[in-house]
């Protein structure tokens, strides 16, 4: 069912878990991201970033996409069709395009500029029904050109943008886009309690998934972590799956090139640590 990201949420910060929100890139990945998560009757939330969107020739085609395949694969439990990181303009053409929930990522402008758009966007998604996720506090990493310095958020600042009625909040608490570094300081769990404590019932979102370690990920959730978001690990196993199939060359041409068995290998690799990331995030079976 293609639903919005607000109810999962509010379930999953009452009951103590996360919903994971896995990036997709193409057919194959949306489609082993399905298939995860209704074999482990697990609630998913599939994050399109602008670039993807583009890569995928558009909001359109996306949306088209994900709603043929829930019917043709008989998807039964909650799917959120989610714009990632979008400005305020990729914002509204998500919205007219079909998704169900957007995030307007406007932690790199004032704080004042945030919160006017972020207050537009309220209006609009409330008309349509939808779901919407604002940030404070640049992520740090790269995802499509855009740079964080991965600053932690100011709690008091979280609560302005909280009380404008969005459905959930991503600040920034130490983490990064892509893969953490050896000297990475680890979370500010200290940040993460005192936004929650001024959020109060608020889902908070936990971007840059790939690569905290399951403690951390146990104690972000603890503290109000309802959202976790994957997509560099989902990167990473695909193209070390992928890569595996080549690697023979002995049976390179017995293999053949058909893409639906060189991507095999990939596809299987990803649908397996949705899996994995459904159960440390705790969501499996939530879809019952």
């Amino acid at each position: 069912m293609l639903v919005t990201a607000q109810e999962m949420l509010q379930k999953a910060k009452a009951g103590h878990y996360a919903v994971g929100q896995f990036n997709i890139n193409n057919l194959e990945w949306t489609k082993m991201i399905l298939q995860a998560a209704q074999e482990t009757k697990s609630p998913v939330i599939l994050g399109v970033s602008e670039g993807a969107a583009k890569y995928m020739t558009g909001y359109k085609t996306i949306v088209g996409m994900v709603k043929g395949m829930i019917e043709d694969m008989n998807i039964t439990i909650p799917v959120a069709l989610h714009l990632d990181h979008g400005s305020y303009d990729a914002c509204l053409k998500c919205i007219e395009a079909g998704f169900t929930s957007v995030m307007f990522d406007g932690s790199h402008e004032t704080i004042s500029e945030n919160i006017e758009k972020t207050k537009r966007l309220v209006k609009l998604t409330k008309v349509k029904g939808l779901s919407l996720e604002a940030e404070v506090g640049a992520i740090g990493g790269e995802e499509d050109g855009v740079i964080g310095k991965g600053e932690c958020a100011d709690a008091d600042e979280c609560k302005m943008i909280a009380d404008l009625g969005i459905t959930m909040l991503a600040a920034g608490i130490g983490n990064i886009h892509g893969k953490y570094p050896e000297n990475w300081a680890g979370l500010s769990f200290t940040t993460l309690d005192a936004i929650q404590k001024k959020t109060d019932e608020m889902p908070l979102v936990l971007h840059g998934g790939t690569g905290i370690p399951a403690e951390m990920i146990r104690k972000a959730i603890d503290l109000g972590v309802a959202k976790i978001n994957v997509n560099t690990e989902c990167q990473i196993v695909f193209t070390e799956a992928t890569r595996t199939y080549f690697e023979d060359k002995r049976d390179l041409e017995g293999k053949g090139f058909d893409p639906r068995k060189v991507l095999a290998p990939g596809c299987d690799a990803v649908k397996e640590m949705v899996k994995e990331k459904m159960t440390l995030f705790g969501s499996v079976g939530k879809a019952e």
